[in-house]
């Protein structure tokens, strides 16, 4: 079978395309693999790292107020649409998955006009602009949250879940405490707030450093790169707890997981999937600066379920943090029924389902 993924933009659309991928090649000798993305976007320099065969196309997203540049873009989609079905004719596709981000819209629309079955996978719990107009050409709609179903149509749309849920299983929890300089035998928080970090929850955190070392859990707390200078310069002034382990980011991620008791983070898709696919309860701090307020949406449907606690961050405060950190942490029983809510909606087997989908599609 012959695969073209599309997917760029952000981290969130590349790292489940790239976890699909692997995961078929696990299983699969005889696929060969293209990805289109965008020549300047994150996935030109990530994928090819991979040893996956690259192209691009040039393409920008649409602005949400009448602009000039709405008409360079509907120029650029046709452009694309027109590079996107000689690359899909030389490749001979079998069929063609989209995992989010404006390049997706010229190359899987090229698709659905070829006649090559055509998937679409949404991460999100509120859908973007690009998906929900591919949806109208498209033959499956894969979604990760019962959520999105509404905005798509009925009869196309199938639950798969993440593929990043894959890989988080199967790790060593203890090597991943072990390699940051944790304890084995004390509860862990691990709070992280995304790979470039996230101000609010720093400075949460920070405020909350003297309280947080008479605690009788160990503390991960991930500042992200951008951040982590500013945020050691005021440790050193406050003083570091010996319970506290500050990191500006952490390469071993998914061992790290493994062997976590509570997670505070943001709400992106990517990070959901592996919370419930390892049944790790949550504290969800959503970031408000993001399209549609997904990350709050994605946040209730963990939430609402009993898998973690919503905090705004308008609401945000050192003390609130540590309330909702004993509350978890300090009761036996709510923890073991969040692990077990979180685990009820983790979907593990996310790219088998995937690629089983475009089994069917390409046997049709």
């Amino acid at each position: 079978m012959k695969i073209v993924v599309s997917g760029g933009g952000t981290g969130g659309h590349i790292y489940p395309a790239l976890a699909l991928i692997r995961e078929i090649q696990k299983e699969e000798k005889n696929v060969e693999f293209l990805y289109i993305g965008t020549e300047k976007g994150l996935e030109s320099t990530i994928v090819p790292r991979e040893n996956i065969p690259f192209q691009s196309i040039h393409i920008t997203g649409f602005r949400r107020k009448l602009s000039f540049e709405n008409i360079k873009t509907v120029l650029r989609f046709l452009k694309g649409v027109r590079e996107s079905k000689r690359m899909l004719k030389e490749f001979k596709a079998d069929v063609v998955i989209g995992t989010g981000g404006y390049v997706c819209g010229p190359v899987v629309y090229a698709a659905a006009k070829l006649g090559i079955p055509t998937i679409i996978h949404e991460q999100n719990s509120v859908p973007g602009l690009t998906n929900k107009f591919l949806s109208k050409y498209v033959d499956r709609v894969a979604v990760c949250f019962e959520e999105a179903k509404q905005y798509f149509p009925k009869e196309k749309v199938v639950l798969t879940g993440n593929p990043r849920a894959s890989e988080v299983l199967g790790k060593d929890g203890i090597r991943g405490r072990l390699s940051v300089g944790l304890k084995t035998n004390v509860p862990l928080v691990l709070i992280v707030g995304g790979s470039r970090g996230a101000k609010p929850i720093n400075e949460a955190v920070l405020k909350s450093l003297t309280e947080l070392g008479e605690k009788p859990y160990q503390i991960l707390y991930v500042t992200g790169e951008v951040h982590y200078e500013e945020v050691k310069k005021e440790v050193d002034l406050i003083g570091s707890p010996n319970n506290v382990i500050i990191k500006p980011f952490v390469h071993n991620m998914p061992e790290v997981l493994a062997g976590t008791d509570l997670t505070v983070a943001r709400s992106g898709a990517t990070t959901l999937a592996e919370l419930t696919s390892l049944g790790i309860p949550s504290i969800l701090i959503p970031s408000p600066y993001v399209t549609n307020n997904h990350q709050e949406k994605n946040a209730r449907a963990l939430s609402d379920h009993g898998a973690a606690v919503l905090l705004l961050e308008q609401e945000l405060t050192s003390k609130k943090l540590v309330e909702c950190m004993d509350h978890i942490l300090m009761d036996d029983k709510k923890i073991m029924e969040m692990k077990k809510s979180a685990k009820k909606l983790g979907i593990p087997d996310a790219a088998k389902r995937l690629y089983k989908l475009m089994e069917e599609l390409v046997k049709k």
